[in-house]
């Protein structure tokens, strides 16, 4: 009888660490492609960036210092990055949009420019959709870390090594209003 028992539980045993395996294996996949989503919009705002600092140079002249930091940031390799550093990248690259952004009050004639007006539509558009995919990653993200951090599923976590994934986050200086000096 005792021995019905003892195969009973290594069943059990079992089926719980396939089940909670194949569980990681799908929500780190469901993590993968929410990043990979996210990733074509912050591409494609990568791409747009030259041609917005192209067009601000022709009307902003003494603010070659904002317009260099942001050339030095787009001229890294894209694809090279690790997901980490595409993801610290592009918080660099928010902060100087922002300034960018800011440019243009300062200057009407810029703000009235038809190929500026033009790239901020786009550059609004995949700021939206930027804003929806990190949703979206960070709702994955969230359940990925529940179930890899709580218990029971962090001991199958830790057997397989599967760690916590970071959040795609706000930074603090974001949140802060931008100083534009002329």
């Amino acid at each position: 009888m005792w021995q019905y028992i003892v195969i009973a539980v290594v069943v059990f045993v079992f089926i719980f660490v396939f089940a909670t395996y194949n569980r990681l294996v799908q929500l780190n996949n469901r993590v993968k492609e929410a990043f990979s989503t996210m990733d074509v919009y912050l591409k494609k705002r990568w791409d747009l960036i030259p041609n917005l600092v192209e067009t601000v140079k022709g009307y902003a002249k003494h603010e070659k210092d904002t317009l260099k930091e942001v050339v030095e940031l787009r001229n890294r390799a894209y694809d090279d990055l690790s997901d980490d550093e595409k993801i610290k990248a592009n918080e660099e690259l928010t902060k100087k949009i922002v300034k960018i952004m800011a440019l243009a009050e300062a200057y009407p004639d810029l703000k009235a420019s038809k190929n500026f007006e033009e790239l901020m539509d786009q550059l609004t558009k995949l700021e939206d959709d930027i804003a929806n995919s990190r949703k979206y990653y960070n709702g994955t993200v969230r359940i990925y870390n529940n179930q890899v951090e709580m218990f029971p599923g962090n001991l199958i976590a830790k057997l397989f090594r599967y760690q916590s994934k970071p959040m795609f986050e706000v930074n603090e200086s974001e949140r802060e209003n931008v100083k534009v000096e002329l």
